[in-house]
């Protein structure tokens, strides 16, 4: 089969890659209607087609129409008419269709070979790769699903619709929004002030939580997603690429069922606290709440997963921790554009799947002794251009490193007043919403006096 195969000519058709250049010789519509599906040059099987279809680019983005006449003067001037077989040939597209019309037709036939050939490709690549005895299996098996994505998100089609068609379905949304009486649009945080301030965590929205390293940024991120398995029963997937399954499992149970951590590591457990520990175990038992724990987790696993958990298990949310512990497919290239790509990767996901992703990440240096603020945003200044809401944890520091003092003790009651700032809301206010961090547990509760600014 393989021998026979092999000796096949890779699938194309030449008369519906003449009548797609044909359409877009005689008709300058069928050109924007091409670009809109995304046709390439690379899609052509015919090496001359493939010239041509260039220059007819070529000619769009210089703003000149294409016919027989100008696509043959640009070919020349590309040094490339002989390789598109010569102007006769050119002459001749325009006779092979009795119609512009279809050209949506043709482009998608001549796009749809295209894929068949680049998986033929793919799969000849993919036996070399296997026979390569310098490449680990996992290696071979992260390139094949780079590849095969690559190929579906090369092929989105993108369309447009009138604006009054949008109105419709924004008119329903705010009605159904009217009819609720619910200010909460999104999902909620379980803490109420950010809640009004946000409306609930938003479909579609790169969300970031930043923080100094054992500030609560995992913390706070727990209490979250607690909040939306274990109370609102909605479906979630938590990325852990720091802490392991069962320290998260750990947390979940100290923070939710209020026994010390400490208590979870040693086995010396406060009268009740065992009994407390059943029973809330019976609610997470329940609860759709997804963790996937893949230390090393390369950005192309992390996309693959959230995809799998969104369709099979139809999670409403998505939490990563951390954004600085992703890997990138090319290591290559300086770390700052590794986040970069990583950054808009996550935000495209958060549109591709409809729903909120959460990210985690780091502050640099610069926010150990002030106010954080969106510069702070560690490796990247493309996580503040991507995301839509920036979350802050901040506490007051002790003076210790400018001034040489002794730092100062924790508090007595194991209570930090902190404050979770919002940076910035791409559609609302900007505000903070004072928290306390109860340490024993790790879990951030809400303090009565609470205030918010607009910005």
């Amino acid at each position: 089969m393989a021998e026979r195969n092999r000796d096949r000519t890779p699938p194309h058709d030449d008369d519906l890659e003449q009548a797609a250049l044909g359409s877009l010789l005689s008709d300058m519509d069928a050109v924007t209607a091409a670009i809109q599906l995304h046709l390439r040059p690379s899609d052509f099987y015919s090496r001359a087609n493939m010239r041509i279809f260039d220059a007819i680019l070529s000619l769009d983005a210089k703003g000149l129409r294409a016919d027989i006449q100008t696509v043959v003067q640009e070919l020349k001037q590309m040094g490339k008419l002989d390789e598109a077989g010569g102007a006769s040939y050119v002459s001749s597209l325009t006779n092979v269709i009795p119609s512009s019309s279809n050209i949506d037709y043709y482009a998608q036939t001549v796009k749809n070979y295209s894929l068949k050939r680049a998986l033929l490709k793919l799969a000849s690549s993919i036996g070399v790769s296997v026979y390569d005895e310098s490449k680990e299996a996992r290696e071979a098996l992260e390139e094949v699903q780079q590849s095969i994505f690559e190929l579906s998100d090369d092929r989105q089609v993108f369309s447009s619709r009138i604006v009054r068609d949008v109105l419709k379905d924004a008119f329903e949304q705010i009605e159904k929004v009217m009819k609720s009486k619910n200010p909460i649009t999104g999902i909620s945080s379980g803490y109420e002030k950010l809640d009004q301030l946000t409306s609930g965590f938003q479909r579609d929205e790169f969300i970031i939580i930043g923080a100094r390293p054992s500030v609560g940024k995992t913390a706070l991120a727990l209490n979250i997603a607690s909040h939306i398995a274990f109370r609102q029963k909605k479906p979630l997937g938590f990325f852990s690429l720091e802490m392991s399954e069962i320290a998260l499992a750990h947390r979940l149970i100290s923070s939710e069922a209020s026994v010390q951590a400490q208590s979870l590591r040693s086995g010396f457990f406060g009268t009740g606290d065992f009994k407390k520990i059943i029973d809330f175990m019976g609610v997470m038992y329940e609860a759709p709440f997804f963790i996937i724990d893949m230390p090393n987790m390369k950005l192309l696993d992390l996309r693959a997963q959230a995809r799998k958990l969104r369709s099979q298990q139809k999670v409403e949310i998505i939490f990563v921790d951390y954004i600085g512990l992703i890997g990138h497919e090319n290591s290559s290239i300086p770390r700052y554009d590794q986040i970069s790509d990583i950054s808009r990767s996550l935000k495209s996901l958060a549109r591709e799947l409809h729903i909120p992703v959460v990210v985690l990440c780091q502050l640099n240096r610069d926010a150990q002794w002030e106010t954080p603020t969106l510069a702070n945003l560690r490796d990247s200044g493309s996580i503040e251009q991507d995301a839509d809401l920036v979350l802050f944890l901040n506490r007051e520091q002790p003076k210790k490193s400018r001034k040489g003092n002794e730092e100062k003790p924790p508090p007595p009651d194991g209570i930090i007043p902190t404050d979770l700032i919002i940076a910035k809301q791409r559609n609302g206010p900007t505000g903070i919403v004072k928290l306390d961090m109860v340490t024993k547990y790790a879990k951030f509760t809400p303090v009565k006096r609470e205030h918010a600014a607009d910005g």
